[in-house]
This record gives structure tokens, C-alpha cells and sequence, in this order.
């Protein structure tokens, strides 16, 4: 009996290590192979990795190009004629920036209706162009010859939104609709109110339009028409 247990022992034993041996070399194979193919990796399927990483820029580029074309043979449907009429401007001016033109904008009206109530000559021409400083100058004059002062408060800016873009010839203009909240007095030689009330906020809508000759080195606009409707 007991060496039924003794021999039935033995042969659990030779499974167990016949099972341990074949599973060393299951380890050991695998290794031995996993190490050939890395070279392989390194040899061959590193340049499929090459090439599938290089596929991708491909793509992508080949997607403007084909948007170029469109962009060339019709205009977007979802452009509009403003927008179409910044692209020209900035094809002209490839230094316009949209944003900044328009935050310029906002800081130009408020510097010229100040230097306007102030009568500042100097900085109006700088900021007009001869025709629309002719008129300032004209309105500013006669004032003057009445003694009477403009006083011009600017609450705040509601809004400055493009209307119209375009290109004409070489030259480029924008057209900005401003509304504004403002309080608007004219006092006479002795301080008395001739015109508006120092209490009455009104919202003025003007129409400025600004351009700029895109051939020449300066970046600076000019006030070439205006017209308000309050």
C-alpha cells in the first residue's frame, strides 16, 4: 500500500516537473522570439509606421488645396459681401487685421469729436481728410465767430459695427456705423445754453467712413465721410 503511494508520488513528480520544464522553454522560446521580431520591428515595420504617420500630413494638406480651388472658382456661400469685401482689403494690406481696425475706429471717433468741441485743428488734420476737415473747420469757424463753445461729453460707445468694405482701386474703405450716448451743449459768450441740455443723455447714430491708400507705407486711415442720424 505504501508503495503504491510511494510510486504514485514519482510519477506526480515527473508530471510536475515534465509540466515545469515545458513551461520554462514555452517562456524561454517566447522570449527568444519576441527578441528576433523586435529586430524586425526595427528593420521592417518601422518604416509602415513611417509611413502612416507621413500619410496623415498628406491628407491634410491635401484638403486646403482642394479648398483653395473652391475658394478660387466661387465664393463661399456662407461669406458676406462685407466679409468678401475685408478679404480684398486684406489681400491689398496683408498688414489689416479686422479686430484691430475697428477697436482704432472706436478710438479715432472719440478723439475727433473732442478735438471737434475743442476746436483742435492740428489733430483734426491729422485725422480728416481734406474735404471732411474742411467742413469741421468751416462749422468750428463759425462758432468761434459767435463765441459760443461746444461742450461735448461722450458717455459711452453702444456700438461700432461694420456696414460696408471695399476696395477702390488702390484705395481701401471701411464704412462703421457708431452708436454712442452723449450729452451735447452750446454755451454763448456768458455761459448760457443756446443749444442742447446739460441733463439730456442722447443716443447719436453716425455713419463715419474711414480709407487708406494700401500703395503707400502708411497704415494710418483717414475720415473720409460722415453723416449722423440721431
Amino acid at each position: 500500500m505504501g508503495e503504491g503511494f510511494q510510486f504514485i508520488d514519482i510519477v506526480l513528480f515527473a508530471m510536475i516537473a515534465a509540466f515545469l520544464i515545458l513551461r520554462l522553454r514555452g517562456v524561454l522560446g517566447r522570449h527568444r522570439d519576441h527578441g528576433r521580431p523586435e529586430d524586425g520591428v526595427r528593420g521592417s515595420r518601422s518604416p509602415q509606421r513611417d509611413d502612416h504617420v507621413i500619410s496623415l500630413p498628406e491628407q491634410a494638406e491635401t484638403t486646403p488645396a482642394v479648398d483653395d480651388k473652391l475658394d478660387e472658382s466661387e465664393p463661399s456661400p456662407k461669406e458676406t459681401p462685407i466679409d468678401a469685401g475685408f478679404t480684398q482689403i486684406q489681400i491689398a494690406a496683408p498688414d489689416f487685421d479686422r479686430t484691430e481696425f475697428l477697436a482704432g475706429a472706436r478710438t479715432a471717433f472719440e478723439m475727433i469729436i473732442q478735438a471737434f468741441a475743442e476746436g483742435d485743428r492740428e489733430l483734426l488734420r491729422s485725422l480728416l481728410s481734406e474735404g471732411v476737415y474742411a467742413n469741421f473747420l468751416s462749422a468750428i469757424t463759425s462758432r468761434e465767430d459767435a463765441s459760443e463753445k461746444l461742450e461735448n461729453t461722450l458717455i459711452r460707445i453702444a456700438s461700432a459695427e461694420p456696414i460696408e468694405a471695399y476696395m477702390d482701386g488702390a484705395s481701401a474703405h471701411v464704412t462703421i456705423k457708431i452708436v454712442s450716448e452723449q450729452i451735447n451743449v452750446t454755451r454763448d459768450a456768458k455761459g448760457e445754453v443756446v443749444d442742447g441740455d446739460p441733463d439730456h443723455v442722447s443716443e447719436i447714430t453716425d455713419i463715419w467712413t474711414f480709407a487708406r491708400d494700401t500703395q503707400t507705407s502708411d497704415p494710418n486711415w483717414e475720415l473720409v465721410a460722415t453723416r449722423s442720424l440721431e
